[in-house]
């Protein structure tokens, strides 16, 4: 019986979206990266405990980690291991994909913002977004946009409704 990764849980394997990053950001490329993670933080990813709201990557002597997300621990977590659940966790990419992330960032002024956590057959994986901060009148531009879709969207229904 052969299954699709991801296709037996109710939300496709999604962990934690950062949706807000969508609003702050204009974002130029997308990366797929592997976290480096202790057991209790896998365990409590599993319990659906994490979050990356407020995570963001950084280049420290030519490897990336994540910082500012949080695993909050379980109850449960073993009493020898002190649990802290917004520690800095290394990303695992290719040297080549590192290479390009610390030229972009360093050279052309891109954060690197996490927009997706998920599982990928039984690892975790997240997306990693080559992002650009945008201006409050892009972000006007963008609501207004966004709610001339709505108006349109809501004639286009009243219109085939009458018809």
């Amino acid at each position: 019986m052969n299954k699709k990764a991801g296709k037996d849980k109710p939300n496709g394997g999604t962990i934690a979206l950062n949706k807000r990053a969508r609003h702050e950001y204009h974002f130029e490329d997308r990366f797929e990266a592997g976290l480096a993670l202790q057991g209790w933080e896998l365990k409590a990813i599993r319990a659906g405990r994490a979050n990356i709201v407020d995570a963001y990557a950084v280049v420290l002597e030519g490897e990336i980690f994540l910082v500012g997300s949080q695993i909050t621990p379980l109850i449960q977590a073993s009493t020898h291991v002190v649990a802290n659940d917004r520690r800095t966790r290394k990303l695992l990419l290719h040297r080549r994909e590192i290479d390009v992330l610390v030229g972009r960032v360093q050279r052309d002024g891109f954060t690197l913002i996490p927009t997706a956590l998920y599982w990928k057959g039984n690892k975790v994986k997240m997306e990693l977004a080559l992002a650009r901060g945008k201006q409050s009148h892009d972000k006007r531009e963008a609501s207004k946009e966004r709610d001339w879709n709505r108006e349109k969207q809501r004639v286009m229904r009243r219109h085939n409704k009458d018809a």
